[in-house]
């Protein structure tokens, strides 16, 4: 088959400018890119073979090489793993199949920060183009295990690619790069120079399990005065391998240094920033198993899709069995990455046998805790890594107040919510319970769009006006979990939207029992007449004891689902019957008090007059008030042009 000359996909074209221009001081990074996805490939053939006996390929000696000449400028990197056929060349290598790129270019572009920027590239995983940065021309030579003809992929770097044949191509995948002229001032070493490369293998990748190798070089003939006079290598001899190859969650932790649990973490998840906390895990006894577990500085772009990878990587006896295993962590602590090494699992277990196997249950139910306790533990001992770990995932650990019961009182301790009590400082469920007033029996929420929103909603009134704390919940998530907890620390949770309000008197409130009780027979006609001419959209019209302001607000009853609730429900496909709520006056407001002495006055003329029409408007500012839909604005906005003509 002749060669092929293909167009980048337009993103692909923008995202390597931005790699090859604007992103890394950095440049040896590259390097640890390309091993990494060498190490990949030798895992996925390792894993292969094990599972299909069909496949005739030799796993005796696989391996990463390394191999660079001065004279022609380039380096080579070279593995015998499972390779790439003609059409994963092109669709890996050439498109970006991510719905987020868009917004990955345009986080790139706006970001000042090489970190940060850095860590965007490692959301996305396309860390190959890396390899521009240092060379002018790329080319690929693939053939994946068990086919019989190979695919040379090139590149300059620019708008195109060509694909070819490549009869001779061994199995595996070989990268070599034309390597730029060296420009120290910018970061662009020799990467000819076998220090300089051992340097990175030993910094990024000295913890991959496959061996590295590299031509053994010998010193040089020196004058003498000591200078070396041929440069700092001979020509090559033998290889040697020049990475440790020993698992970190093998070794004692005071021989493993932080930077070095760092890197294991960066390959593992192709993230670009070093993780939050570290958590080691060992189990000995009848089954023994070694856990490390990073939780991350930053969510992924997908935390919150469907198609989102999630899982830890899980070996048996350091053999690498599977990327993503779902099953050895909960779906709420999807975020955390790293490594599983079983001693007693078959090397042939699937994922069916993993969601039975009573060792695995075993596994998720202790890290999970594991998790969870470190968690708790970042609160007090490192404040502000806890503040990190909830705002990228505080959205998520709620998550499993729906479904892990056991765990629940964990988690609703170490949960962190926003609060009329602090502006900017968010609290947990156990400080409220110490500010709570003298009296107070309830822990009071209200649910809601944005902080913003809550505060400004009438239900806050009363509350406000007494100095009574709420927490604001703005998570979707929020809406589903309130109505599965229902107490802690003894105390209820209670929505100051729902059911009646019974508060204690405040200053503010000089009214004696029997004066309530005269005003409810006062207004018994305007809320029986109003129930009945509001039938369709209210099952009850009522006067409030939480309004100190508003004329009006729509509240549920004390067990019924909210709006938001029946929303979130039928956007998932599930037919949910719509809930009629209630409406309360204030008795106190003008409009109210206005709307009562004149319907008292007309008697029943005043269904089918203008009084019909301002209960209607008050009806329809309720729900505007708290962020819900008209089912008719444009009749809204005629009846009130009406009511307000002179």
């Amino acid at each position: 088959m002749s060669a092929e000359i293909h167009e980048f996909q337009v993103e692909a074209r923008q995202l390597l400018q931005l790699v090859i221009h604007s992103i890394y001081s950095n440049k040896d990074v590259f390097l640890r890119e390309l091993i990494s996805n060498a190490s990949d490939a030798l895992d996925k053939l390792r894993l292969e073979a094990l599972r299909d006996d069909t496949l005739a390929v030799d796993i005796s000696d696989l391996h990463i090489a390394i191999e660079a000449d001065a004279q022609a400028r380039t380096l080579t990197v070279r593995d015998n793993g499972v390779g790439m056929s003609r059409e994963e060349v092109v669709a890996l290598i050439g498109t970006i199949a991510s719905s987020g790129t868009a917004r990955l270019l345009q986080e790139l572009k706006d970001t000042n920060d090489a970190e940060a920027a850095a860590g965007l590239i490692g959301q996305f995983g396309v860390g190959f183009y890396s390899a521009f940065m240092v060379a002018d021309e790329v080319t690929v030579v693939t053939r994946r295990a068990g086919e019989s003809r190979g695919t040379r992929w090139t590149s300059h770097g620019e708008g195109t690619y060509t694909v070819e044949a490549a009869d001779e191509a061994p199995q595996g995948t070989t990268v070599t790069l034309h390597l730029k002229p060296v420009d120290v001032e910018n970061q662009l070493h020799d990467y000819t120079d076998g220090w300089k490369l051992r340097e990175i293998v030993k910094r990024y990748s000295d913890f991959i399990t496959w061996p590295i190798r590299m031509p053994v070089h010998t010193a040089a003939a020196t004058d003498a005065n000591g200078d070396d006079s041929q440069g700092a290598e001979s020509a090559p001899a033998d290889q040697e391998t020049v990475n440790s190859m020993k698992a970190l969650w093998a070794r004692a932790r005071e021989e493993v240094s932080d930077e070095e649990y760092h890197e294991l973490y960066k390959h593992i998840s192709h993230d670009w920033l070093d993780p939050v906390e570290t958590v080691r895990l060992q189990a000995e006894g009848t089954f023994e198993y070694q856990a490390l577990l990073f939780l991350p500085s930053h969510a992924p772009h997908d935390l919150y899709t469907r198609d989102q990878r999630r899982g830890l990587q899980l070996y048996v006896k350091r053999v690498h069995i599977m990327d993503d295993c779902e099953e050895l962590l909960p779906p709420y602590l999807r975020f955390v990455k790293g490594v599983v090494d079983a001693q007693d699992l078959s090397l042939n277990v699937s994922r069916e046998i993993l969601q039975q196997d009573r060792q695995i249950q075993m596994i998720h139910r202790r890290l999970t805790k594991k998790v969870l306790s470190t968690i708790k533990d970042l609160m007090t001992s490192a404040p502000d890594r806890y503040a990190t770990v909830w705002r990228e995932f505080g959205r998520a650990l709620k998550e499993g107040l729906l479904g892990d019961h056991e765990n629940r009182d964990t988690l609703l301790s170490l949960c962190s919510f926003a609060s009329t009590h602090d502006a900017d400082e968010p609290t947990t469920l156990a400080q409220y319970v110490e500010r709570m007033k003298d009296g107070q029996e309830e822990i009071y929420y209200l649910t809601g769009d944005s902080r913003e929103a809550i505060e400004n909603s009438p239900h806050m009134e009363a509350f406000r006006a007494q100095g009574i704390e709420v927490l604001l919940l703005t998570d979707p998530v929020d809406e589903v979990w309130v109505t599965t907890v229902p107490a802690f620390d003894g105390k209820q949770l209670r929505s100051v939207a729902k059911g009646v309000v019974e508060l204690d008197a405040g200053e503010q409130d000089t009214q004696t029992d029997s004066e309530r009780e005269s005003r409810k027979k006062e207004y018994a006609d305007l809320l029986a007449w109003m129930t009945e001419a509001l039938a369709e959209d209210v099952k009850e019209v009522r006067l409030s004891t939480r309004l100190t302001v508003s004329p009006a607000c729509l509240v549920s009853d004390t067990h019924d689902i909210t709006p938001a609730l029946e929303n979130m429900y039928r956007a998932m496909g599930q037919d949910v019957p719509h809930t009629k709520r209630i409406l309360e006056l204030n008795p106190g407001h003008v409009l109210v008090g206005s709307l009562n002495k004149a319907h008292a006055e007309r008697g029943d003329d005043a269904v089918t007059g203008r009084l019909a029409g301002i209960a209607e408007l008050l009806y329809g500012m309720a729900l505007i008030a708290e962020g819900g839909a008209l089912k008719d604005p444009a009749g809204f906005t005629k009846l009130m042009a009406d009511h307000l003509a002179v």
